[in-house]
Parts: structure tokens; C-alpha cells; sequence
């Protein structure tokens, strides 16, 4: 679910930008921001990244405990969109920033009315910009293992868990056709 959530968010980002840029590719792109070994996980530049940087239990919402039934979890995400451009463009990493607040402030309610492409397990998400103090903001960025660049956080508001509708994704393969003899 957490899968569908964010690849949901990162296309409607990308047809909204298309859109108001009459652009052709993709700028928003699901990622970590750093791999394991410190380099850049994304290849190239001028892109914002959409990266999960933590997950945590929603405590307003009790339901009763049935005993040996499994009880769904709410979750909320925390979700990193970060403005990597290169150092000789950063208005334009500016450019993009305000680009994603100004629509996640004009759509902050994902539902399947609004938004068809919504995986069915999911009822609703409210996306809902976080204030990080200077302190915290140093703290995430140094968690990440990676050297600030203009972000902004959002908590995804509220994605049921459900095991039961949990299912394998398996990417199609492509150019494996068998040649005519």
C-alpha cells in the first residue's frame, strides 16, 4: 500500500507539471535520496525526489481488538520532496519547490472521485505540509547521509494497512520476445 500511495502522488505530480510546463518527462521521480555507498541515487539532475523518510502509527483512530483476527493498521507517511539541481541552478530548484507546494496546496485530498488512478485499497490520502524546526531539519538531512538541498516535508494522512491486501509486484519484462525464424 505504501508502494501505491507514493507512485499514485508521483504521477499525478508529473501529468500536473506536464501540464502547466508543457513539459515531455518526468520531474518528479519516487527515490532515496543517497545510496548506501553516499553517491546520489538518482542519475542526472534537475529533478525533485519524492523519498519516504519515515513511517508511524496513526494513535487517533481505536479500533476494537478482536481476538485471533488481525486488526488493520493506520499509517501515516512522511514523505521528502527534494529540489536536486545542479549548483548553477537553483532558482530553477526553487522553480520546482514552489511548483509542488502550490499543488499539493490546491489537492491535498487524494480520493478515487479525484483521483481515478488511486489504488483500490486505498480510501483517502490528505497530504499536510510539516514545519521542521532548524534543529530537526539538520537531524533528518544528517540521518538521509546527504548534504541539504531545498525540500519540503509532507505527512500522507492516513493509509490503512491491511495484510490481506497486500500483493507481489512483479515489473513487466520487456524484449523477450522470440525472433521468427
Amino acid at each position: 500500500m505504501i508502494y501505491e500511495a507514493l507512485t499514485c502522488l508521483t504521477s499525478e505530480m508529473n501529468d500536473y507539471l506536464k501540464m502547466k510546463l508543457s513539459a515531455t518527462e518526468d520531474k518528479i521521480v519516487l527515490s532515496g535520496l543517497v545510496n548506501p555507498d553516499g553517491s546520489m541515487a538518482v542519475q542526472g539532475e534537475n529533478k525533485v525526489l519524492l523519498t519516504l523518510v519515515n513511517l508511524e502509527k496513526e494513535t487517533a483512530v481505536k479500533k476494537p481488538v478482536i481476538p485471533n483476527k488481525s486488526v488493520d493498521i493506520n499509517i501515516n507517511l512522511y514523505v521528502l520532496f527534494s529540489a536536486y539541481f545542479g549548483s548553477t541552478n537553483y532558482p530553477e530548484a526553487l522553480r520546482f519547490l514552489s511548483f509542488v507546494v502550490g499543488f499539493l496546496q490546491q489537492k491535498n485530498v487524494f480520493t478515487r472521485v479525484n483521483t481515478p488512478r488511486l489504488d483500490k485499497g486505498i480510501h483517502k490520502l490528505v497530504v499536510e505540509m510539516e514545519t521542521l524546526t532548524s534543529e530537526r531539519l539538520n537531524n533528518l538531512w544528517g540521518t538521509l547521509g546527504a548534504k541539504y538541498i531545498p525540500s519540503v516535508l509532507y505527512k500522507v494522512r492516513m493509509l490503512t494497512y491491511d495484510e490481506s491486501a497486500l500483493r507481489e509486484f512483479r515489473p513487466e519484462i520487456a524484449g523477450l520476445g522470440v525472433a521468427a525464424e
